[in-house]
């Protein structure tokens, strides 16, 4: 059995991932991607810890709820991007200095 803190160290190494990508990319798309890394440490980290209690599955079953979250909010921000970029013609962060009509 593969010890609790392996887990662990794969879920903080995916969740630094995901915040230096959010903070220092400008590409709306990485950025999207970024987000999505922090929820699957999360998710690693609801999955690891539920082993303590094999009888209940609280872990598996939030981890559940954080993966549909976690669809919508990339549908709706996919969405955004599009009609952004329809606007802009750019997906890069920094351009989108004027979001008035």
């Amino acid at each position: 059995m593969i010890p609790l803190e392996y887990y662990l160290y794969v879920a903080a190494f995916l969740f630094c991932v995901g915040v230096v990508l959010v903070l220092t990319k400008r590409n709306a798309i990485v950025v999207l991607m970024g987000i999505e890394l922090i929820f699957n440490a999360a998710n690693i980290n609801l999955v690891a810890f539920s082993q303590y209690d094999p009888t209940h599955l609280q872990g598996q079953v939030f981890s559940l709820f954080v993966i549909v979250i976690a669809a919508a909010e990339a549908t709706i921000a996919l969405a955004i991007v599009l009609k952004v970029y329809q606007r802009f013609k750019t997906i890069r962060l920094d351009d989108l200095n004027e979001l008035k009509g």
